[in-house]
């Protein structure tokens, strides 16, 4: 296979999921709605009980609208990914995936190439919300719009192949929903993406250390400190290589036809 080959399947796919957010509008906005609720309702009944002390990647005392904003771009990519995950895995069993996957190009070239485009989806869902935002008063630095993107891409391709090697292993494709779950909230609230740190420490030792060991800390770190024109060599190098793992497990271990559709057959 030559170099155009794979750089026309990329364009491609690319715009055929491009062209499917087009067609799902209101998947678009209610996207949006979950973090801007968070932000306008949920930080205002906090903004008085947690203050935010002068802590990197910031250079002052901050609101905790600007603290959580961070977060809750993760948020957005995190739910985005699961949704993104189990439409691939319904591709794969009714739609265009099966043809996708007859390609002569490898597995792992399309699952990867797949998992981006929906990532940049939701990085494009990131921007409306971070305009959004100025409403209330969160004004990153004007270069941390462009800083941050390595960042957002890097997330949703981790959190994609999440998404993907969990689809993959469940039979029975109803239940996903349910094991998101048990992913998605675990991963969202034992993180640094509503509370420091720091102040997780102070409540609960061993809690802290869990956050610690949850790589979605990592990726809203490395979101925040990016957003801020700081560099965070820890949260991108371990973000970065739980994305690797993530990826090299989801992609070996996909098979066609591993999950069933109620009421099919199995393959």
């Amino acid at each position: 296979m030559k170099a155009a080959h794979y750089w026309h399947c990329f364009v491609g796919i690319q715009t055929r999921e491009w062209l499917r957010f087009w067609q799902q509008r209101t998947r678009f906005a209610s996207a949006l709605v979950r973090p801007l609720l968070w932000l306008v309702v949920f930080a205002a009944g906090f903004r008085a009980v947690l203050g935010i002390s002068i802590i990197p990647p910031y250079q002052t005392y901050i609101t905790y609208e600007t603290y959580i904003a961070p977060g809750l771009c993760g948020m957005i990519i995190l739910f985005n990914s699961m949704q993104g995950a189990l439409s691939m895995v319904y591709d794969r069993e009714l739609g265009s995936m099966r043809v996708l996957l007859m390609s002569p190009l490898p597995r792992p070239f399309l699952l990867v190439t797949k998992l981006l485009a929906m990532g940049v989806v939701s990085v494009g869902q990131v921007y409306v919300f971070l305009l959004l935002a100025l409403l209330v008063d969160v004004e990153p630095p004007l270069w941390g719009y462009l800083a941050v993107l390595p960042a957002l891409i890097l997330t949703s391709l981790m959190l994609g192949a999440l998404g993907l090697l969990i689809a993959t292993w469940i039979k029975q494709l109803e239940n996903f929903a349910g094991v998101m779950n048990f992913v998605i909230f675990p991963m969202f609230f034992m993180s640094s993406a509503l509370y420091p740190l720091w102040r997780m420490n102070e409540a609960s030792p061993w809690l802290y250390w869990i956050c610690q060991f949850n790589p979605f800390t990592h990726a809203v770190e490395a979101i925040r400190f990016s957003l801020y024109l700081e560099w965070n060599p820890t949260a991108f190098g371990i973000t970065a290589s739980v994305t690797v793992v993530f990826a090299l497990l989801a992609t070996t271990g996909f098979r066609p036809q591993r999950t069933k559709i109620l009421g099919e057959k199995p393959a």
